[in-house]
């Protein structure tokens, strides 16, 4: 049985602002896969694959004007690209409206992170990336803690973790399997 859990976040200054620079990143990946495709599909070219876009943003991190993506997991990019792509296919196949471009105003702040590189503990959430150091110190930054204790096992297998921000807490919500 899968169950869908939502827990409220409590980070600190540090993590909330790591936090709101994976979130901008999302929505600038999100945002750059749709203008290449809106560009792409004016041209007359065909739909392009959500690889052939992760393999294009990944030479456009490396370049100096975007150095500053190095600093963000590429899961968080690469699912913001797999969930554009996946929206333009959905409005030709006339199941969705023409899906629009994230604003920093109107659209929520939320981002993927992928489920093999987050921990649960009791207490706390670990998330990949937030402290490139390997110093055990530096390390406590990895870990934002969380406003319910116990209340996402530990033991369990997590599908589609996503974080996102209300305009006051940020949330984490993740799908759990428990064995029937």
């Amino acid at each position: 049985m899968v169950k869908a859990i939502k827990v409220m976040l409590i980070p600190n200054n540090v993590q909330k602002t790591k936090l709101f620079q994976y979130a901008g990143a999302s929505r600038f990946a999100y945002n750059w896969a749709l203008a290449r495709e809106i560009e792409n599909y004016e041209k007359g070219g065909k739909f392009i694959s959500d690889a052939e876009l992760r393999k294009e943003f990944t030479k456009l991190r490396h370049s100096d004007e975007y150095a500053w993506l190095l600093n963000i997991s590429n899961n968080v990019t690469k699912q913001a690209i797999k969930d554009a792509c996946t929206a333009y296919k959905n409005f030709f196949r006339g199941l969705q409206k023409f899906p629009r471009f994230k604003s920093k105003k109107r659209s929520m702040p939320k981002f993927y992170q992928d489920n093999v590189k987050i921990r649960f503990s009791n207490t706390h959430v670990k998330f990949e990336g937030f402290s490139s150091s390997r110093k055990a110190n530096k390390q406590k930054m990895n870990w934002v803690r969380l406003a319910e204790h116990g209340r996402i096992p530990t033991n369990a297998k997590y599908m589609n973790p996503r974080i996102s921000f209300d305009g006051l807490n940020w949330w984490i919500s993740v799908c759990v399997e428990f064995p029937d």
